[in-house]
């Protein structure tokens, strides 16, 4: 087995464009819905459209669920053999709102034979796909395997997403509301402004309408960046592409940059921030 080659894997709530992947081969491990007696893998047996049309007219919301430690193991037996080597690193949904980390570490222990590294993203969506994105490059580029995870960290390190949602309703019924939660009391008048920070759900700010929501959220972007350019940014939308698409032309033109990645949100991250869910996933030049 080929162990100077490193193959860099992720799961299925990344849902990287296929236009930023530039012909990377980027192997992706899907998390579960579960809605009553069905089983959906995210990502490949339903896909956003279906998944949202459906959901809005559901009287039961599904709950969502990490692969198991035992899926893993073939995972990334899979990748190992079909990609002739030894060296797997992980990247994957924030550990602080998802079991996916604990279950890639007990899959790990159980393989001693491959050398792989699990890293926590803190992140998700896009902000989770960038750090995949550049640690993927670098180990295409022949990068060393310190230097595709020092890579990784370091883009994680400066990697931020921001969302504006038009409820906390889903949230809270599904448990992934972290510190948002102090936002309940006044959620029915609010379109409130999140972020992930050290990995969790927190709040932003409390606007009243999505139009400010949104206006707030480009000027915390602006403030992130400080004098610093973008490297990279994606523009998320959860069944809104109309508001999706006006939102990157604006950050076009605020922040001059040419390249803005238009995603759709994976089912399993969908869910829990809900439809109307708009956000900004983005890097800063180093």
């Amino acid at each position: 087995m080929n162990t100077g080659k490193i193959a860099v894997v992720t799961d299925s709530t990344a849902y990287i464009p296929q236009e930023a992947l530039g012909g990377l081969s980027i192997p992706v491990i899907p998390l579960w819905l579960l809605w009553g007696d069905e089983h959906f893998r995210d990502g490949v047996d339903i896909d956003p459209p279906a998944f949202y049309h459906r959901l809005r007219e559901a009287e039961i919301l599904p709950t969502t669920s990490q692969p198991s430690a035992g899926e893993f193991m073939d995972f990334f037996r899979r990748v190992a053999a079909e990609n002739n080597t030894d060296t797997i690193v992980g990247i994957y949904i924030s550990g602080g709102i998802s079991g996916t980390i604990a279950s890639a570490e007990a899959a790990k222990a159980q393989l001693p034979e491959l050398n792989i590294t699990v890293i926590d993203s803190l992140g998700a969506s896009m902000s989770l796909g960038f750090i995949v994105l550049a640690a993927a490059r670098a180990a295409a580029a022949g990068k060393s395997l310190g230097e595709v995870i020092a890579v990784a960290e370091d883009v994680r390190d400066r990697a931020h997403i921001l969302f504006a949602v038009d409820t906390l309703e889903y949230l809270h019924r599904l448990g992934r509301i972290g510190g948002a939660q102090r936002l309940l009391g006044t959620a029915l008048n609010i379109k409130p402004l999140l972020h992930l920070e050290d990995g969790r759900v927190e709040p932003l700010a409390q606007p009243r309408t999505k139009r400010k929501a949104v206006a707030r959220m480009l000027k915390v972007v602006e403030e992130r960046l400080g004098e610093k350019r973008m490297a990279e940014v994606a523009v998320l939308d959860v069944d809104s592409p109309e508001e999706g698409d006006a939102i990157a032309e604006q950050v076009k033109e605020r922040f001059d940059i040419s390249t803005v990645y238009r995603t759709k949100v994976s089912p399993v991250i969908g869910i829990h921030v809900g439809p109307g869910t708009v956000g900004v996933a983005f890097y800063a030049s180093d």
